[in-house]
């Protein structure tokens, strides 16, 4: 059995890795309370002593409109943190999984494949980029998009955000003139157990099998879930972001390497979460 160690493993995407591939892998938790990535020596004295074939590192901060106002600890979490860490990694001779984003393009000129030119737009984007180019071809680079699942306490994701609000009678407003691809963390979790056992240091796009407007993406939750979707205001890209952290307009994010598993659209995503 591969032993994989985990950075983020209490988060919304690693808790749900860990419980569904748990009789696959035996993995070894990098917890915040065993060290701070973004120290060097103290990351590389732990990452020597623990055994493991390949370490997954989802680790980072994520809140998009707070890395604009806090850029030095998203600097020192998402980059510094993720070269300390593939330098520990490097130096043992073993696998890195390093997970990025679809926030690395622009949003311009969609669609978007593992082959496209990435074109950050805010600094939480800039620093995930800043992550690929330090692990580069020496690892492999998974992009995840507006990832979901059915519950986790911690942390919420833009579905249940979305259904709580509609579940208290809340009006929302969601853009119209944009495209994301929300991706079933499931499938991401499925998707990434062949990627382990199938290791090569490239860049793969575990992404859903739809690309929506978020306030058809609104709609479908509330059709879903039986809410009132008259609650759900339409909005443009420009007035809705207009003093947030700038988002890539068309998050359409395809994968041509993909022939692996098949990826839920958002439907059928939703649908699995009753």
């Amino acid at each position: 059995m591969k032993k994989i160690a985990i950075t983020g493993s209490t988060g919304l995407i690693g808790s749900r890795i860990i419980e569904l591939l748990k009789n696959e892998f035996r993995f070894i938790e990098i917890l915040q309370s065993d060290i701070d990535i973004t120290n060097r020596d103290q990351t590389a004295a732990f990452i020597k002593k623990i055994e493991f074939d390949l370490l997954l590192h989802l680790a980072g901060y994520t809140d998009v409109d707070g890395a604009e106002n806090k850029r030095e600890i998203t600097q020192k979490i998402n980059v510094d943190g993720t070269k300390n860490v593939f330098d520990a990694v490097f130096k043992k001779n073993k696998q890195l999984i390093y997970i990025s984003t679809d926030f690395v393009f622009d949003g311009q000129k969609p669609p978007y494949f593992e082959d496209s030119v990435p074109h950050p737009l805010s600094f939480y984007a800039q620093t995930k980029y800043e992550g690929e180019k330090i692990v580069g071809q020496k690892a492999m680079i998974v992009r995840l998009s507006y990832p979901y699942r059915k519950s986790f306490t911690p942390k919420r994701d833009f579905v249940r955000n979305i259904k709580l609000a509609l579940e208290k009678q809340k009006p929302i407003q969601m853009v119209t003139d944009s495209l994301i691809t929300p991706t079933f963390i499931d499938d991401i979790a499925f998707g990434l157990k062949h990627l382990i056992n199938n290791y090569s240091p490239e860049i793969y796009h575990l992404v859903g099998g739809t690309n929506l407007s978020p306030y058809e993406a609104g709609r479908l939750i509330a059709k879903t879930f039986n809410l009132d979707d008259s609650l759900i205001r339409p909005t443009t890209y420009r007035e809705y972001y207009e003093n947030k952290a700038p988002r890539p307009q068309l998050s359409d994010i395809r994968s041509k390497k993909n022939h692996f598993l098949p990826m839920n659209g958002f439907q059928e995503g939703l649908k699995k979460l009753l």
